[in-house]
């Protein structure tokens, strides 16, 4: 996800170089990261890609700011991923540690690292500059928001992104589609328990998006799924491909 003003993008997928590519960025000031599963910290080369002087004798690289929750970098260490950040910050990025819960000012916004229930997992509070209930916030939670309870810091928000969680029931059939022994429902918010999290952080509006391949539902049906009265009621609509939010604008997303 890359969110304009502070020009962050928080997690590097490993197709983050087509997501770039399509999305025809500018600028990219820093990074943030959320937690160092694989499925986001695997691009995390594009710091390289993005600042490297390939040609320039002796090389002129450029270097971007990159935030990690001292979590997360306990968790770099554990898993092996350290040795690879370690080079990066050698050549091409300030690697800043990010204490939990304490605000840093990056770009002129300020932004918080929000321990999530998941031990070493982070959601972002970025706000705009400026003060008073007009000053816009947002909250950006990547995944892992099993067991999560908003605090009071980041209730009512303009906007939240969250992750939409696993459909553990067809959402319009009802049918059972995932055994209720099964170990992910242990692990993973399910949709009913994201709709429950939507309602508990009373956002202005919330995009569901961390859409998973395994669930089989594709645009159509999410747009569709979004006329439900419940998901009307909550101001939730589903991210998708391409998808650009204007936190500031009560319309839905659009490409």
């Amino acid at each position: 996800m890359f969110v304009h003003g502070p020009d962050l993008l928080i997690d590097t997928s490993e197709d983050i170089y087509l997501q770039l590519d399509r999305a025809r960025l500018g600028h990219i000031h820093g990074g943030l990261y959320s937690h160092w599963h694989p499925d986001h910290t695997m691009g995390r080369r594009v710091w390289e890609t993005l600042n490297a002087d390939p040609r320039g004798m002796p090389p002129r690289h450029r270097r971007s700011e990159v935030y990690v929750p001292t979590g997360v970098l306990e968790d770099f260490e554990r898993y092996g991923l350290m040795p690879h950040f370690d080079f990066l910050a050698r050549r091409f990025i300030d690697l800043i540690p990010m204490q939990p819960k304490r605000p840093y000012v990056i770009n002129g916004y300020t932004v918080t690292a929000i321990p999530l229930a998941m031990e070493r997992a982070y959601a972002f509070l970025l706000e705009a500059p400026g003060h008073g209930p007009d000053a816009l916030r947002v909250l950006v939670a990547m995944d892992e928001t099993k067991g999560w309870s908003p605090p009071p810091a980041v209730r009512g928000v303009h906007l939240a992104v969250i992750p939409v969680g696993i459909f553990e029931f067809d959402p319009f059939t009802g049918e059972r589609r995932m055994p209720p022994e099964h170990p992910l429902l242990r692990e993973e918010a399910t949709f009913d328990e994201t709709l429950a999290l939507v309602a508990a952080l009373g956002a202005g509006r919330t995009v569901l998006s961390h859409i998973e391949e395994p669930d089989q539902l594709g645009y159509d049906a999410l747009r569709r799924l979004e006329q439900r009265s419940d998901l009307r009621a909550l101001r939730a609509t589903f991210a998708f491909d391409g998808c650009v939010i204007d936190a500031a604008s009560p319309d839905e997303p659009g490409a």
